[in-house]
């Protein structure tokens, strides 16, 4: 059975961007795995706190994320 971890810093997604997530996820992997695996397929969303995730030395706040979104 598979287990999908997905890291995001915490108050980014909104609780409806992270069940579309996990089922587009899901999803994903049952196209490879195939559907009798669907009842086992995890995928699990980490929350991290903001200023605990870094890129290239810099710490990211859910703000800096969204402005990144944003273009």
């Amino acid at each position: 059975m598979p287990l999908v971890n997905i890291d995001i810093i915490e108050g980014v997604f909104s609780a409806e961007q992270k069940q579309i997530m996990i089922k587009k996820v899901t999803d994903t992997m049952v196209s490879i795995e195939g559907e009798n695996l669907r009842g086992v397929t995890w995928v699990k969303i980490n929350e991290v706190k903001q200023g605990d995730w870094g890129i290239g030395g810099q710490t990211l706040t859910a703000n800096d994320v969204k402005a990144m979104a944003q273009g």
